[in-house]
């Protein structure tokens, strides 16, 4: 079989998947989730004037020269906290206390800040505020509608929501919102020579890592992990763990029996039940792969080493269960930087993506070197890693020079 292009790869997986349907839910629980229709403001933000600085609303003419030689004393005629209202107009030479929030006065058009003042008060109870500076018309004062105005679109369709675009939700008064479902991805891990936890390891036996990773990182990119846990290697346990999964996920995840010589019930079954498309991709690691749907629910067959299962999840499971959530951005965050060391390879056919640490020179340029074992069963190397160095074919990269580079996390 040919190896095929990484492009090509993903664009057969992207084109069979498609988003999940509309849920309503509370604005809370939408964050990393993406808009089915254009958000627009109900009202004007702030919904009225008020000051953004703890000072004292003037009328701009009454301390147009003052100064620090020639201060300006005006009568304090009332106190305006956040949260109430003025009680009345304000006049020539009068001024009104207020705090940051609070909303400006008829009568005031400006807000001399309090480090420009001092007060004082009479035998007689007045108080008076001597101002040793100007303020000009508009001075620390926030226009009704200032953010935004009533009717104006806050936010388009297929906006994915972060903990700011919530806040300006709560602002205008949104309790819930239509957005594209999380979808719900469920991961298995299938053999007896797999040990869950910290039981001590027979012969032959290893521990079940995939599993664990693949839920971390189903959860990092805003999924609903679901744990199908560790199955037998009993072929009736699988099909029905496999029928009941596809019934209750979106999508699943499997690692292991994908390669051109593995056969295993996973994989018998996959080919039975499913509609299966086997790959090997020009990639190093995780050239085999497969996707295809199981009782209708797509589910993607990761290689069984633990770095390969990783990044066939990047490079092919992320982009695809991020459309099924709606997402346009379904590609990690990518850089160029300048090697700090060579990061050598033989020619073969493929693409290599080397576990990278990325640091920032003195320069303020994005530099990477290696983060240890390349191999594919080197999970150390991928754990110290903030990245993956894309190596095109040939015989690597020398010091200095330019590489294109996926940030990871």
């Amino acid at each position: 079989m040919s190896l095929l292009p990484l492009a090509q790869a993903q664009e057969r997986v992207l084109t069979q998947i498609d988003a999940l349907p509309t849920v309503r839910l509370r604005i809370g629980a939408t964050r990393g989730l993406v808009t089915t229709h254009a958000v627009t403001a109900k009202e004007d933000i702030p919904p009225f004037a008020n000051t953004g600085m703890d000072g004292f609303a003037v009328r701009s003419r009454d301390i147009e020269e003052a100064s620090e030689q020639r201060p300006a004393t005006l009568r304090v005629v009332e106190t305006i906290a956040a949260g109430s209202v003025p009680s009345r107009t304000l006049d020539a030479g009068e001024a009104m206390r207020i705090m940051t929030g609070a909303p400006i006065p008829a009568g005031a058009d400006a807000v001399i800040m309090v480090e420009l003042t001092e007060t004082s008060v009479s035998s007689a109870g007045d108080e008076t505020v001597i101002c040793r500076a100007p303020a000009p018309v508009g001075n620390h004062v926030r226009p009704a509608g200032d953010d935004l105005r009533a009717g104006t679109e806050v936010f388009g369709p297929g906006t994915v929501l972060g903990p700011a675009h919530i806040g300006m939700l709560a602002s205008l008064g949104y309790e819930e919102l239509d957005v594209v479902c999380r979808p719900r991805v469920g991961v298995f891990s299938t053999g007896d020579e797999l040990v869950v936890g910290a039981a001590p390891l027979g012969p032959g036996q290893i521990r079940d890592s995939n599993r664990p990773q693949l839920l971390a990182l189903l959860d990092e990119a805003g999924m609903v992990p679901i744990d199908l846990g560790r199955l037998p290697d009993d072929e009736q346990v699988i099909e029905a763990a496999l029928q009941e999964a596809a019934e209750r996920c979106d999508a699943l995840l499997t690692s292991g029996g994908v390669s051109m010589g593995d056969f295993d019930f996973v994989k018998s079954l996959l080919q039975r039940l499913g509609h299966m498309n086997w790959m090997q991709i020009a990639i190093r690691p995780a050239k085999p792969f497969a996707f295809g749907t199981v009782l209708g629910t797509p589910i993607f067959g990761l290689p069984g080493n633990p770095v390969s299962s990783a990044v066939s999840f990047e490079l092919l499971a992320r982009p695809a269960l991020l459309k099924m959530m709606g997402r346009h951005d379904t590609q990690r965050h990518r850089i160029v930087a300048l090697a700090d060391e060579p990061l050598v390879r033989r020619p073969d056919g493929k693409t290599h993506f080397v576990r990278v640490q990325v640091t920032e020179s003195v320069d303020g340029a994005p530099r990477v070197r290696s983060a240890g074992g390349q191999g594919s069963h080197q999970l150390s190397g991928l754990a110290f890693a903030n990245g993956l160095a894309i190596v095109p074919d040939g015989d690597g990269l020398d010091t200095g020079d330019r590489v294109r580079v996926i940030m990871l996390g």
